[in-house]
């Protein structure tokens, strides 16, 4: 009697071969049952929550307000703030001129009135576009006077009481009309840099770099070590399962477990950052973008990273001594990457394709950036010490930390262009380690 043929999906699973993925699953297992791999994990977890919990307690801080433009002083003695006088066409620097002698007489402004009454209003992220009105009429109470035309439009483009950006060499600039757009709020514009500068930070140096070489450090390198150390290696490749196989499926063993938890650790501290965020809505739903991208950077560095610690492994006795000599060189050209992102000598670095990912990506979420960081640039302001000191600044609080975390794409000015090209590298990267590894190992007597 003839039997029944196999079923078709009987036959594609053949093709698979059970060998090949039972090293997948003896992986895992050999994870679920290592202390040190929920240490490992754990300690991620906590760097995480603890950072988390510095900026929650930063977003709860108020920055005090800072009359930027001086216009809430009462020069004159009189009672009335410098920016009311100034609005209404009395003197600042005469008692006996002030709005009260009015018919009828006009009462006082509370000095509160005339402190971030001149925020920014940014309108559109293009250059030579109009932007900016003057909110307390500092400005444009001048037009039409005798002899005031240039003062209201200094920066020469014909229209009055405004402000455009422009390029000069490689910075980003304001040109603005004198007191237009000069006195806004330091706590919104600080909160919003600090958010930004969290996220671009904590993401590029906590997520990307720390855990991105961290974990795998532990958890990869490992991978064909331990087993060659512990004399169990001739178990596995005494089965009928080519060597090139059992690198790639112990390395897929280590994707299953550290993706998910890259990713979980991404949304769950997006989430709390977008809704502790400064926002009109209750969520920042566009920076899940820039989220993603550090998820997706993070997971292409762990697995470039893993691939090079395997490597390494396969080398047996010298492989985590090369593992700590390459991890200090990672750091180096991470921070470089950071606060250079065009030096050359970074590219010849894992770290610094990831730092282009994120890079892309926050350009992405947030194209006003550069935007911003020029607003907070171009705005000058007195402060008062603890010790009772004027204090001058030139520049808003906070953007000093966004700038050093905000940075363009180079490659091609592409983000997103930019964004696959360095995937491909990273991707690249983890080919050509594995051919590497593959090669070495092939040929490796094993006791």
């Amino acid at each position: 009697m003839e039997s029944n043929p196999r079923p078709l999906y009987d036959k594609v699973w053949s093709k698979l071969d059970r060998k090949a993925t039972a090293i997948l699953e003896l992986t895992l297992r050999q994870y679920r049952t290592r202390l040190s791999t929920w240490a490992v994990l754990s300690v991620g977890i906590i760097l995480v929550l603890i950072t988390v919990l510095f900026y929650i307690e930063a977003m709860s801080s108020e920055i005090p307000a800072v009359d930027n433009d001086g216009d809430s002083v009462d020069s004159d003695g009189d009672g009335y703030p410098d920016g009311q006088e100034n609005l209404l066409g009395t003197s600042k620097n005469n008692a006996e001129s002030h709005p009260g002698l009015f018919d009828p007489p006009i009462a006082p402004d509370s000095t509160e009135d005339w402190i971030n009454e001149d925020g920014y209003d940014f309108s559109s992220p293009n250059l030579g576009d109009s932007q900016g009105y003057d909110d307390d009429g500092d400005c444009r109470v001048k037009i039409g006077e005798v002899g005031w035309s240039s003062w209201v439009d200094e920066n020469r483009n014909y229209i009055s009481c405004d402000y455009f950006f422009e390029m000069r060499g490689v910075d980003l600039e304001v040109d603005a009309d004198p007191n237009v757009d000069e006195d806004p709020d330091e706590d919104a514009f600080f909160k919003e840099t600090l958010h930004r500068s969290f996220i671009l930070g904590f993401g590029k140096i906590g997520f990307v770099f720390v855990l991105g070489i961290f974990i795998p450090l532990f958890l990869a390198s490992g991978l064909i070590r331990d087993e060659i150390s512990d004399g169990t290696l001739h178990y596995i490749v005494a089965k009928p399962i080519s060597r090139t196989e059992i690198l790639l499926y112990r390395l897929l063993g280590y994707i299953a477990l550290v993706w998910p938890y890259f990713i979980a650790l991404a949304l769950i501290t997006g989430t709390i950052t977008g809704f502790m965020g400064p926002s009109s809505g209750f969520f920042r739903f566009h920076d899940l973008l820039v989220w993603f991208g550090i998820a997706l950077a993070a997971c292409l560095l762990s697995l470039a990273y893993a691939a090079l610690f395997m490597t390494m492994g396969t080398i047996h006795k010298y492989g985590m001594v090369a593992a700590i000599v390459i991890g200090v060189w990672e750091f180096a050209m991470a921070m470089l990457s950071i606060f250079e992102p065009e030096a050359t000598v970074s590219r010849l670095s894992i770290s610094h394709w990831g730092m282009v990912i994120v890079d892309g990506f926050s350009n992405m979420a947030w194209p006003d950036s550069q935007y911003i960081i020029a607003l907070g640039e171009s705005t000058s302001q007195y402060s008062d010490s603890p010790w009772g000191e004027r204090i001058y600044s030139d520049q808003m609080p906070g953007t000093e930390a966004f700038s050093n975390f905000f940075h363009t794409t180079y490659l091609t000015g592409n983000p997103l262009h930019d964004t696959v090209i360095s995937c491909g590298v990273l991707i690249s990267m983890v080919i050509i380690l594995l051919v590497i590894a593959q090669s070495i190992f092939k040929n490796q007597e094993i006791d």
